[in-house]
């Protein structure tokens, strides 16, 4: 089982409408590819600057294939939606993490 973890900080001043959206919209869109078994929503408690907040959302994918097949088909037009709607008021960085048992 691999993770893929997005961490992303939001300016404050749309913190609670960027939430909203990402509950009822996008983390709906990238579920219905298929690709993803689950997925969890994050606050993060612990992060330095006082103007953002800061989010995790951790989906779980069975294998590198279905990842790579997310990366080629769904994720660029999700993520230049993302940008689109949110313009300068958020960054976010990406992790692929593998389960050590």
């Amino acid at each position: 089982m691999l993770l893929y973890n997005i961490t992303i900080g939001i300016d404050q001043s749309i913190e609670s409408q960027w939430t909203i959206w990402m509950k009822t919209e996008h983390i709906p869109q990238v579920m219905q590819t298929g690709l993803f078994t689950g997925f969890r929503f994050y606050k993060v408690l612990t992060h330095d600057d006082p103007a953002t907040a800061s989010y995790c959302v951790q989906y779980f994918v069975e294998s590198i294939d279905k990842f790579n097949q997310y990366l080629r088909e769904h994720a660029p037009e999700l993520m230049d939606m993302h940008k689109k709607k949110y313009p300068d008021q958020h960054a976010a960085f990406q992790t692929l993490l593998e389960e050590v048992l």
